[in-house]
């Protein structure tokens, strides 16, 4: 209840301008409550964003179950993720609007989400490897560099719309992860 409010005031204000007394008006409950389990509003805003992230990965590897082999499923995966960040209606708010809050994690460290990604693909990597489908290697090396392919695919595919589509960006991503894991 107390992460769809911030949802809400993050969709609407976006989260610079999202307030403690906001989140606890929207959930019908008093300051207090919230400071009692939230520090801060970055907090609550670390927490959504988790809660929103581990939902897209979980029904990205749902949707990729049928996979003929681990680096199979974990290609789509992948994309799957991807293109869910890129449809995500909370990121693009928080990407169109405060633009700056991401940058830090694009560019200089690894956030919550980042680091649910990272496990997600090392599990699927270390299947992969088990099953001769994934090319020999450290699973946590391989998984961050998978990570750091397709993180431009979920965030920065704004920049070449109009020239590639959903389908366009879909393909060459599973197309440089497949080569990038084939043994």
């Amino acid at each position: 209840m107390v992460l769809d409010a911030v949802r809400e005031c993050v969709l609407a204000v976006g989260v610079r301008r999202t307030t403690l007394t906001d989140v606890a008006k929207r959930a019908g409950v008093s300051r207090m409550t919230l400071y009692r389990r939230y520090p801060d509003v970055d907090a609550l805003i670390r927490d959504l964003v988790a809660r929103e992230f581990g939902a897209m990965v979980r029904a990205a590897r749902d949707s990729a179950r049928g996979g003929v082999h681990a680096r199979a499923r974990l290609v789509a995966t992948a994309a799957g993720i991807a293109g869910r960040v890129r449809r995500d209606e909370l990121v693009r708010r928080i990407v169109g609007v405060d633009p700056e809050l991401v940058l830090p994690y694009v560019l200089d460290r690894l956030g919550g989400p980042q680091r649910i990604a990272v496990a997600a693909f090392a599990d699927a990597i270390a299947a992969g490897q088990g099953d001769g489908s994934v090319r020999p290697g450290d699973p946590q090396q391989l998984a961050h560099v998978v990570l750091l392919l397709v993180q431009p695919f979920g965030i920065s595919a704004g920049a070449v719309t109009g020239t590639l589509t959903e389908a366009d960006l879909d393909r060459e991503l599973k197309a440089a992860l497949d080569g990038y894991l084939r043994p």
